[in-house]
């Protein structure tokens, strides 16, 4: 990035009074000649090195535009999508010049997106904040969001499929070997400042997954026994599901296909506590 005048200059000046040979040109006058020619040259190292920006700017634009994108460029492109706004006359940005920051910021509602290459397409998929929790998008705002998509994406045989679903429902039973000193029968901390800390923690721990991240079960154990008052925190059993097909049981790690999961019903989350005493 090309520096300022005052910049260059300043730069020159320094160089000038650390040089021993340069030890005359002491005058502390701006109108001095040598400090007049040093700001002659600094203005054209300033035009010089703007002119190298302008180049390089060209070529990477040039280069963009011949190469296929990469699946992290319709990933960042997808949370650049400005619901409400229209490109900028055959490019693939927005004209942003009339609206603040702020403006910006709220139409900007995809907050999530994650790209899968499968043997049929580009499978890209997005959700947005709502609440403080991930959503799918409307079908309106979905239907907007595609019309972009299609603007921007690279021209081919290749299709995108773009979506934003609910997210894949999951299912735990767990038994909760806790500290009677620490926990209740019923979960609650004995002190009071927590009604339910394990189901807190479950659900906390699936908000926090990376979207289009995999849950793996040994993970969420070592997430339980962070928990004060847990001692062993066991899964009897883990199923997830989505779309109309039915739940199905898995034991180590599951991916969603929505990009995220929730426990849907509160039922869904079945966890029972029996009394154990610190392990040592």
């Amino acid at each position: 990035m090309a520096r300022t005048i005052t910049e260059i200059q300043d730069d020159i000046i320094s160089r000038i009074t650390g040089t021993t040979e340069l030890s005359m040109l002491n005058s502390s006058s701006k109108v001095a000649v040598w400090r007049l020619w040093t700001y002659i040259v600094a203005v054209s190292i300033w035009a010089l090195e703007n002119l190298f920006d302008l180049h390089k700017s060209e070529v990477t634009t040039l280069i963009n535009e011949k190469a296929p994108h990469s699946l992290r460029w319709y990933a960042n492109k997808a949370r650049g999508f400005q619901y409400g706004s229209e490109l900028a006359y055959e490019a693939d940005y927005y004209d942003n010049s009339a609206l603040t920051d702020d403006q910006v910021a709220e139409q900007q509602i995809i907050a999530y997106s994650a790209v899968v290459e499968q043997a049929k397409g580009l499978r890209l998929k997005v959700a947005r904040i709502v609440e403080g929790d991930l959503k799918a998008l409307t079908a309106q705002q979905l239907e907007s969001f595609a019309t972009y998509m299609s603007k921007i994406k690279d021209a081919g045989v290749t299709p995108l499929i773009v979506e934003s679903l609910p997210p894949d429902s999951l299912k735990l039973q767990l038994i909760i070997y806790y500290n009677p000193l620490v926990l209740g029968s019923d979960g609650a901390r004995l002190d009071g400042t927590n009604p339910d800390p394990v189901r807190a923690r479950v659900k906390d721990y699936l908000k926090n997954l990376p979207f289009n991240g995999t849950l793996v079960l040994a993970y969420l154990v070592d997430a339980l026994q962070q928990v004060d008052g847990v001692v062993i925190p066991h899964i009897v059993q883990a199923q997830a599901q989505y779309g109309t097909l039915p739940y199905t049981a898995f034991d180590v790690k599951y991916n969603p296909d929505a990009g995220y999961l929730r426990i849907v019903d509160e039922k869904d989350l079945d966890i029972s506590f029996t009394p154990q005493s610190t392990i040592r």
